[in-house]
């Protein structure tokens, strides 16, 4: 009557040996991990909606966005770039879009500010001005509402082009200002930056790759 006592109790044993083995394995697997280059976290499709008292805000989307926490840092990627629509609190009008090819949200960076950073064919559009900001490198501090680059900038309008180094605009580029124009670079460019709004002010979804 003890065989089986015996033969459970070894059977224990070899599980309790099993796990803590696997535990072990798992443990000096995850301590070879570089936490400054492997995200603790990936999303597949993000769509983030802002709203402020039940209106439309802003909408962010992207293919893929990693999620990095080391040490003092803390930051989303986004590798397959993003997509940002801002939205006229007063009307509910879509009013302005920021595309690029890269991305990436400081969430203690620069003093504390939330700020995003874009990367790669950065092109900025006040639908209802119709202008448009090209450039390679953009910054959006979202606490203070602004956007800028120190980077080379193209700003297109109906009225012409005109081109420089460093930008400063509030975030809805409204009041765009080229901080180091090109002299004598203000032209009429014919193909400028109309842009066709249907009577619903829709951009459609994001197209995954």
């Amino acid at each position: 009557m003890k065989a089986p006592v015996i033969f459970n109790a070894i059977a224990s044993t070899l599980v309790l040996a099993f796990v803590l083995y696997s535990c072990k394995s798992n443990l000096a697997e995850a301590q070879k991990l570089d936490l400054s280059v492997t995200p603790i976290q990936v999303v597949d499709t993000m769509l983030l909606i802002n709203s402020d008292n039940g209106r439309l805000k802003m909408r962010i989307e992207s293919g893929r966005m990693e999620v990095y926490e080391y040490d003092t840092l803390s930051y989303n990627y986004f590798p397959e770039g993003i997509r940002v629509f801002g939205y006229n609190i007063d009307n509910g009008l879509l009013e302005t879009t920021i595309v690029a090819d890269e991305a990436r949200h400081d969430k203690y960076a620069h003093g504390g500010n939330d700020v995003w950073s874009a990367y790669g064919n950065v092109v900025v559009t006040n639908i209802l001005k119709r202008e448009k900001i090209e450039t390679d490198t953009l910054y959006w501090d979202a606490k203070n509402k602004e956007i800028w680059t120190d980077c080379y900038v193209r700003l297109s309008s109906g009225d012409g082009v005109m081109q420089g180094y460093g930008m400063r605009s509030d975030e809805m580029a409204r009041n765009s200002i080229l901080l180091k124009p090109f002299d004598n670079e203000f032209f009429v460019s014919s193909d400028s930056t109309k842009v066709v709004i249907d009577t619903l002010n829709f951009i459609g979804p994001l197209q995954k790759k």
